[in-house]
């Protein structure tokens, strides 16, 4: 995102020409975040933020069920803690930003917890009666990214969720692994109305010093892969690193297993690019802070009984999330524009013709759609309104993600698909030097994860004809 002046005009490129350009003017126009003094870090505004503390209000419900519990932890670490587990640290070490402390040791600004926290665990755990602890924390991280920043998709400080779980068995650890992975595709899918793929990571793209790293990962309209959420089944290696051990009901001494597992506000960023349109931002009515704004039409004779039916509304829809735009100083049609533009699901307007009738005018943000309510069936026009504009967007999403989608058998089809900005699904040896050619060869693409619905494969790889069991999906990322 340039730093410019943007035009108050409306959004200036369209979508499906310029997406670049038409991100960067959603993200300025629908004031989501802006820039701040220091290259590569955002502000995130109030408009975004009461979305992703939606996204915080639905998640810590959930988890709550599942016996996890909040806590916070220090934000600089130890450069002692990093080298105790020496595939994480070198996993880490490119993006870690350092302060220097009056003892001498080398500080780090969290890229991510594991270390710090797990100084702490090897002091909680001692006996299998204290398993499993389940740790979530809601902070900012720093990675000092190298490529170009993107708001809300790469920037070196964002805001995130993660989990860090500690259990007696690998088939306890494993079985929550894949129900936090789980957890994040329904956050993704019913409450965003983002379809994802889930699978495991190649060893490639492993996060460092796991044994399995699962992830959910969307593909947005310009032919790019986000990766939303990922779950790593940690195996034992940091609970040795860090000296975490219990004694078992043999009254043995046991190293645990673990887990790890996080999303950001890089789902911010998903939302607008997956939902937008040239209007500006598009927001399902699961995670929208507002569902639906009235917008009073007034005259200067009519303002009493126009106000009055705007209030009475806002009462029967006590239900959802509703708030009355009374300013008076801007046109009803600058109000339209303006709610459009920060994606408000539903808009309901009320003028003094519809006083008279009895009635209110519904209109969907996601097709513009206008309908005529009488006021006695409101509540439930309302109610059932939301709810089809948010089927329809996922079934939208859904589908411009299934077309995007393209199976090949040969190098050339791979290569050409790839130019092409799609989803490319192959058959794919998953040695990391072979990945690391692909890359190359193609200007980029990676591996976003293993397809494990289509179970294994035999055949040979698309790329360097060796044996493959597995179709992988590539793509260029963010």
């Amino acid at each position: 995102m340039k730093e410019k002046e943007i035009s108050q005009e409306g959004i200036t490129v369209k979508k499906e020409d310029n997406m670049p350009d038409w991100y960067s003017q959603v993200i300025a126009k629908a004031e989501l975040a802006d820039f701040y003094a220091v290259q590569g870090f955002m502000i995130i505004r109030p408009n975004a933020y009461a979305v992703w503390e939606g996204i915080q209000d639905y998640f810590n419900k959930r988890i709550w069920q599942l016996g996890v519990k909040n806590a916070y932890f220090p934000l600089l670490i130890p450069e002692s803690f990093f080298q105790k587990e020496a595939e994480h640290a070198k996993g880490f070490a490119p993006e870690v930003a350092w302060v220097n402390n009056d003892e001498g040791e080398r500080l780090a600004i969290r890229p991510t917890s594991e270390t710090v926290m797990y100084s702490m665990y090897s002091q909680w755990i001692r006996s299998h009666r204290d398993l499993p602890l389940r740790i979530n924390q809601w902070c900012n991280v720093v990675r000092w990214e190298v490529k170009q920043t993107k708001i809300f998709l790469r920037t070196r400080e964002f805001l995130w969720q993660e989990g860090h779980c500690v259990y007696a068995t690998e088939e306890e650890c494993e079985k929550e692994t894949l129900m936090y992975l789980d957890e994040y595709k329904k956050l993704s899918e019913e409450i965003l109305a983002i379809p994802v793929l889930t699978g495991e990571k190649t060893a490639k793209e492993r996060f460092a010093g796991a044994k399995k790293t699962l992830t959910i990962e969307g593909f947005m309209p310009d032919g790019k892969a986000l990766q939303m959420g990922t779950s790593h089944n940690l195996g034992q290696g940091f609970a040795k690193a860090f000296n975490i051990k219990f004694v078992g009901e043999d009254e043995k001494s046991h190293l645990p297993w673990q887990n790890s597992w996080g999303f950001s506000t890089r789902l911010l960023g998903a939302l607008v690019m997956v939902h937008g349109d040239n209007k500006g931002l598009v927001l399902p009515p699961n995670i929208a802070p507002v569902q639906a704004v009235i917008v009073p039409i007034i005259f200067r004779k009519d303002k009493e009984s126009v106000m009055k039916k705007a209030s009475e509304i806002k009462a029967l829809l006590k239900k959802h999330k509703v708030v009355i735009d009374e300013r008076e100083e801007y046109s009803a049609g600058w109000k339209f524009n303006e709610w459009e533009m920060k994606g408000i699901p539903l808009r309901i307007e009320i003028g003094p013709k519809d006083v008279e009738k009895g009635q209110v005018v519904l209109v969907r943000r996601d097709t513009g759609e206008k309908k005529f309510v009488e006021d006695s069936y409101i509540t439930k026009a309302v109610k059932d309104m939301l709810e089809d504009i948010q089927h329809c967007m996922f079934t939208k999403a859904k589908k411009q993600f299934e077309e995007s989608i393209v199976e090949v058998s040969s190098w050339k089809e791979f290569a050409s698909a790839i130019k092409e900005k799609k989803l490319v699904k192959a058959l794919i040896c998953g040695e990391p030097e072979c990945e690391e050619l692909i890359k190359d060869k193609t200007g980029g693409a990676t591996s976003r994860c293993i397809d494990k619905e289509s179970g294994e494969a035999k055949g040979k790889c698309v790329h360097c004809s060796s044996p493959a069991n597995h179709y992988i999906y590539f793509s260029k990322s963010y």
